[in-house]
């Protein structure tokens, strides 16, 4: 398995940890207009999604219909322990990074 999460595959996974089984291809869409204001296509999202769960990142569970759906039901897309693991090395090794860097690099005054 592949272990290295891309920016966009680690912005996806963080949503779907972030929405506790209850993610789904239009709920990240849109987390990630709102949180991060950034426009995103649906099918974009969805392509990561399915790159994190062949990953073993997530995995995902057909949810019931709901009423304005037509019938139709949503796949529903929730964290694995490999995908926590892969959130903490990422962030552990993004944190090693800004350590780095001398404070006064980042003054703006």
């Amino acid at each position: 398995m592949n272990s290295k999460l891309g920016e966009f595959e680690e912005i996806v996974l963080m949503l779907v940890a972030a929405q506790h089984e209850e993610a789904y291809g239009l709920s990240v869409t849109k987390a990630i207009e709102k949180e991060l204001e950034r426009s995103v296509t649906m099918s974009s999202v969805h392509t990561a999604l399915y790159r994190l769960e062949e990953k073993g990142f997530v995995s995902s569970k057909i949810g019931d219909a709901e009423g304005n759906r037509r019938g139709r039901r949503k796949r529903v897309f929730i964290i694995t322990a490999q995908g926590k693991s892969a959130l903490k090395e990422t962030r552990e090794a993004r944190n090693h990074i800004w350590n780095m860097i001398p404070k006064f690099v980042l003054d703006i005054g």
